[in-house]
């Protein structure tokens, strides 16, 4: 067979847009926030895992009614050394032998297991579910969900004409103008960056892209998925307030377990409605 023409590829994402969607995946940083929802769905975890040996990535599966449902987490990453942990910490984190395993956050296992989790999944959507920092000046609060309306990135500050557009790097989430309206739910700009603090920098490049959201995932999962043209959207709960009078790593371990909570209400939410439906349908 020869190579697919323009006109070819159009035809195809035409025709996966009127098919009902059977598979989705979701793109998850932490297995505090991916654990609710394996638990609602009862989603087991894959022995012989397609995403490649020898590798942490997690991956569950199961069906909801006749839906495919992956969660895919990057897994644990090995930090040695002794650890002064704080109580609501431990729940995060895996010790042995004085050796803490840790979730692997940030853009580049983000980047990894999309690109792995499409390649291997080959899903009709992506969503990536997890928490964030918000503004309550944009009219955050804890325990919101918000569906993103585009992403950005505040740390790939590169001051060279066109260059700079590129570290920005915005990109549109899908949009689905029929799921926004039947959960009624909150939208604005995600701002991705690796770390949780906010330097004044970052806090620069956020205001100036009018970004409501931050997260540590959210904008390399956008850049995979229009690689591989696969249609992504994004579910992010509100576990601190970038703005507020706490700092973020106090408050974000204070609300985690509440907010992953909501998270999970709005992400079943989300899959019951999609289910029956094509991707024109969202």
């Amino acid at each position: 067979m020869g190579p697919h023409g323009d006109g070819d590829i159009e035809n195809v994402e035409s025709e996966s847009r009127r098919r009902p969607i059977s598979t989705v995946v979701f793109v998850i940083a932490m297995q505090a926030e991916a654990q609710p929802l394996v638990n609602k769905f009862g989603l087991s975890e894959t022995s012989d895992s397609p995403l490649g040996k020898g590798l942490p990535w997690v991956l569950y599966h199961g069906l909801h009614k006749d839906l495919r449902i992956y969660v895919v987490c990057p897994g644990k990453d090995a930090a040695s050394g002794m650890f002064l942990l704080l109580p609501l910490f431990i729940t995060l984190i895996d010790i042995n032998n004085n050796s803490a395993r840790i979730d692997s956050v940030g853009t580049v296992p983000a980047s990894l297991i999309t690109f792995a989790s499409i390649q291997a999944l080959q899903p009709d959507i992506l969503i990536n579910a997890g928490t964030c920092g918000a503004f309550k000046v944009k009219g955050a609060n804890i325990g919101d969900v918000f569906l993103v309306s585009d992403v950005v990135f505040h740390d790939r500050r590169i001051p060279i004409p066109m260059f700079d557009l590129y570290g920005v790097g915005l990109r549109q989430a899908f949009s689905t103008p029929n799921l926004l309206k039947e959960l009624n739910l909150k939208i604005g700009r995600l701002s991705t960056g690796d770390s949780l603090d906010m330097s004044t920098q970052d806090e620069s490049l956020i205001i100036a892209n009018d970004a409501t959201l931050k997260d540590m995932e959210g904008a390399a999962v956008a850049y995979v998925a229009e690689l591989l043209k696969v249609p992504v959207i994004f579910l992010k709960a509100v576990t601190d307030l970038i703005d507020g009078d706490k700092p973020a790593a106090e408050e974000f371990l204070q609300n985690l377990a509440v907010v992953t909570s909501a998270l999970e209400e709005t992400a079943t939410k989300v899959i019951n409605f999609i289910h029956g439906k094509t991707l024109s349908d969202l």
